[in-house]
C-alpha cells in the first residue's frame, strides 16, 4: 500500500512539496492552520481600499528556476509579468537623478563597457569585488567585504537589503553571494525581473490548489496541527481539530511551518529564532506607464516601488526600525516620495500600512548556521520552509526549492513501522 503524506503548513513550501509528491502518484492531505494558503505569499481584498492587493511584493528572477518550474507544473508562468529584459531603473532621491541598470543578456557582461547601462560614476573595475561574494569568509558581512563607493550605495546596498532582508552591515556576504552565483554570474539571461500581473494568490497559490485537487490531495484550511505524536522515533498521531489523527505505519509528515511553530511541535530543533520585519503600503492611486512596471529607490524610505493597475506598493525591507512608527506618519513619508518619483500630487490617497513583525530570519552568520537540513531524527520526518537549509536567504525560490527538497527526502526513508 502507498504510503500518505501529511503536509503541515499551506504557504509555497507545503505546496511545492504537495505537488512533487501528487504528481508522482502518492496521497497527500494538506493542513493550513489560516483561513487560505499561501503564507506571505498571497493576496486578499482589502475593505479599506476597495481593492484586491498582495500580502506583500516580491520580486523574482528569471534565475530562479525553482520557482519558474513550479509556476510551469501549475500552470501559471504565463500569469508573470515584467519588463522581459534584464533592467532595472532606480531613481536616486538625494541627487533627484534617474538611471537604470542595463544589463546583456548573455555570460559575457558586455554591458560593463557601456557607461550608460552601469551605475553612473562606477567603473568597470568597480564592478571586479563582487566576485568576493563568492569566496567570503563564514563571518563576513556585505559591508565587510566590499568597498563603499558608488556601486556600494546605487545598487549592491538596496539589492542586499531586499535580498537578505537584513541590513548590510549585518547581512551575510556568502548568502548574497549565492544570490549572485545563480542570477547576475550567469548572465542577464537570468537576471531578468518578473512579479504577478494579478497577484500572488492568482499565480502561486490559486493555479497550486487546483493542480493539487486534479491529482487527488486534500487540503483542509483552517485547521491547525496542535502537536505530533512521537513514538519509538516515528510520528504516529496528529493532535487536529476534533481530536488526534492517528498515522498509518508507513504514513510520513514533512513540517512546512514557520521556525517558531516548528520548534514548538518538535522540541529539540535547531532553528533560527531572530527575525526581521518587512514593511508594505499600498496606496489607492494610480501611477505613469514605466518600462518595467517598478523602480528601486536610492537614498530614502522607500526602497521598491511596484506600479499596478489602480494601486502603487512599496516595500521596505530589514524594517525592525520602524515596527514602532505610527502608520499615518510612515504613509505621509513614503508617499512624499513615490509622488516624487511618478510626479503625481503631494495629497495622500487611501493607504494600508502592513507590518510583517517576523517576516524572515535574519540573514546573518549565526542564523544561517541555525538552519537545519530537510530530515530530522524522527525517521518519518522531513522539514520545508525558506529558514531551512537551502543555501539562499528567505525567498520565494528558498521556500520552493526547500518542498521539492523535502519530498526528495522522503524517498529515503525506511517504510518500516
Amino acid at each position: 500500500m502507498t504510503p500518505s503524506t501529511h503536509i503541515i503548513g499551506g504557504g509555497v513550501a507545503g505546496l511545492a512539496a504537495a505537488l512533487e509528491l501528487a504528481e508522482r502518484g502518492d496521497p497527500v492531505t494538506l493542513y493550513e492552520a489560516g483561513p487560505v494558503c499561501g503564507g506571505r505569499c498571497r493576496s486578499y481584498f482589502d475593505r479599506e481600499l476597495g481593492c484586491r492587493i498582495d500580502n506583500g511584493n516580491h520580486l523574482l528572477l528569471s534565475g530562479n528556476h525553482a520557482a519558474m518550474r513550479y509556476l510551469r507544473r501549475i500552470g501559471a508562468a504565463d500569469t508573470l509579468g515584467g519588463p522581459g529584459e534584464p533592467v532595472f531603473p532606480f531613481y536616486d532621491l538625494s541627487r533627484d537623478e534617474r538611471w537604470t541598470l542595463r544589463l546583456s543578456r548573455g555570460r559575457i557582461p558586455w554591458w560593463l563597457f557601456s557607461q550608460r547601462r552601469r551605475v553612473p560614476e562606477t567603473r568597470i573595475v568597480d564592478y571586479l569585488p563582487l566576485l568576493r561574494l563568492g569566496h567570503a569568509r563564514p563571518g563576513d558581512t556585505v559591508a565587510s567585504v566590499l568597498p563603499h563607493n558608488a556601486l556600494y550605495r546605487r545598487l549592491v546596498e538596496p539589492l542586499a537589503v531586499a535580498a537578505l532582508n537584513t541590513p548590510a552591515y549585518r547581512g551575510s556576504a556568502r548568502l548574497l553571494g549565492a544570490v549572485v552565483d545563480e542570477t547576475l554570474a550567469k548572465g542577464g539571461e537570468n537576471c531578468i525581473p518578473m512579479f504577478p500581473r494579478e497577484g500572488l494568490s492568482e499565480s502561486f497559490v490559486d493555479p497550486a490548489l487546483a493542480r493539487l485537487a486534479a491529482l487527488g490531495a486534500q487540503v483542509h484550511t483552517g485547521h491547525r496541527i496542535a502537536a505530533l505524536g512521537i513514538e519509538g522515533e516515528r510520528v504516529r498521531s496528529l493532535s487536529a481539530p476534533g481530536g488526534a489523527r492517528l498515522l498509518g505505519p508507513h504514513d510520513r509528515v514533512v513540517l512546512a511551518v514557520p521556525p517558531a511553530v516548528a520548534t514548538a511541535l518538535l522540541p529539540g530543533l535547531d532553528a533560527p529564532d531572530e527575525h526581521e520585519a518587512i514593511v508594505n503600503l499600498h496606496f489607492r492611486a494610480e501611477a505613469p506607464p514605466s518600462e518595467a512596471g517598478f523602480v528601486g529607490l536610492i537614498g530614502g524610505l522607500a526602497e521598491w516601488i511596484f506600479a499596478k493597475p489602480g494601486v502603487i506598493s512599496v516595500t521596505i525591507s530589514a524594517a525592525n526600525r520602524l515596527l514602532e512608527r505610527p502608520a499615518a506618519e510612515l504613509a505621509h513619508s513614503v508617499w512624499g516620495e513615490v509622488a516624487r518619483v511618478f510626479g503625481l500630487a503631494p495629497d495622500l490617497p487611501p493607504v494600508r500600512v502592513l507590518r510583517e513583525k517576523r517576516a524572515t530570519f535574519a540573514a546573518t552568520f549565526a542564523q544561517h548556521r541555525r538552519r537545519p537540513g530537510a530530515t530530522t531524527p524522527v525517521k518519518n520526518l522531513v522539514l520545508a520552509g525558506d529558514w531551512t537549509a537551502t543555501g539562499l536567504p528567505a525567498t520565494i525560490e528558498g521556500a520552493i526549492r526547500s518542498g521539492f527538497a523535502a519530498a526528495d527526502a522522503l524517498r529515503a526513508i525506511p517504510s518500516t513501522a
